[in-house]
């Protein structure tokens, strides 16, 4: 349950100050919430010059960012937003126990499958909620992100129906400027967010370093994209997570509207960054080997992006 003293008191941490995580801390920040960021390499920055969201809904700056170096500087919190790459994980086990007392709720808002199940073995089921980020956003310099196009968070509890403090959490965000939903079913919205994430993500690194504007331009790609997204469409129905048909066409249209975006594992590879390989391609392979579902774009996919990523982490 959200604490009776009201959203506006809590103290809110987030770990992984990327793109996600500074802007959506930034967005709770901004409304006045007791934001507290945990960063690496922009804390110098940030410290000194604040955060910097640039955005299609109005640009904003904050002033006198609460940035730390370690959890243990920021102590215990009421809730814990995730936002590292699930390559990460690992670190999870020592960042998040400073940052936890009884009651504390951890929302993941990160990509892929599996991060849910990881907290909840480490941290307990009752505290974990999960968030898909439908956004375009990216940081474009220390301390500076820019967000493009949409934003919407949908909004769950990991393997339980919606709470109280489910509905509290998602009016907190539409108050911070942060269009949310509440879901009824936390694995479903998970697929439908891969069947957008596996194709485009993908077929980003794969063909050489494309936006997705390019990938809708280019014939064979945006076939390979449609076979994709039916792919994971017919695992996801096989894991009881029915999504209809016509949520192809829904996707391609909502992609027109990103112009010349990168994906975030595309940035991640043209970084020299570890890809969330394992989260958003082989975990969905893997299943779909145990369900004896065929899906062979989808291996070749995975295979292909797992073995020029690890070359490009190497190089």
């Amino acid at each position: 349950m959200m604490h009776p003293r009201g959203a506006k008191e809590f103290r809110i941490a987030i770990v992984g100050a990327g793109a996600v995580g500074c802007y959506y801390g930034s967005r709770l920040a901004a409304n006045g919430h007791d934001v507290h960021f945990l960063m690496r390499s922009d804390y110098a920055h940030v410290r000194d010059h604040g955060l910097r969201v640039k955005s299609r809904d109005g640009n904003f700056h904050l002033d006198n960012v609460n940035c730390y170096r370690t959890p243990a500087e920021i102590g215990p919190c009421d809730l814990v937003i995730v936002a590292i790459k699930a390559t990460a994980n690992g670190a999870l086990k020592t960042l998040l126990p400073p940052l936890l007392k009884p009651g504390t709720m951890v929302l993941t808002l990160q990509n892929g499958l599996g991060n849910e199940s990881f907290l909840s073995e480490h941290f307990g089921a009752e505290r974990i909620l999960g968030g898909l980020c439908f956004v375009c956003i990216n940081r474009t310099a220390p301390g500076v992100i820019e967000h493009t196009a949409q934003g919407l968070i949908s909004l769950g509890e990991y393997q339980r129906s919606p709470m109280t403090r489910t509905h509290q959490l998602q009016q907190m965000l539409v108050e911070s400027g942060i269009p949310s939903q509440v879901v009824s079913d936390l694995a479903l919205e998970r697929w439908r967010k891969l069947v957008w994430n596996i194709p485009f993500n993908g077929l980003s690194i794969a063909a050489g370093g494309v936006d997705v504007s390019e990938i809708l331009r280019d014939p064979g790609l945006l076939q390979l994209a449609r076979g994709l997204m039916q792919e994971v469409i017919d695992l996801a129905a096989r894991l009881e997570c029915p999504i209809p048909a016509d949520f192809i066409d829904e996707n391609m249209e909502r992609t027109c509207g990103m112009g010349r975006y990168q994906p975030s594992s595309l940035i991640d590879f043209l970084a020299g960054r570890a890809v969330e390989v394992e989260a958003i391609w082989g975990e969905p392979h893997r299943l779909a080997v145990a369900n004896g579902l065929n899906c062979g774009r989808l291996e070749a996919l995975y295979l292909l992006v797992k073995a020029v990523s690890e070359r490009n982490c190497r190089s």
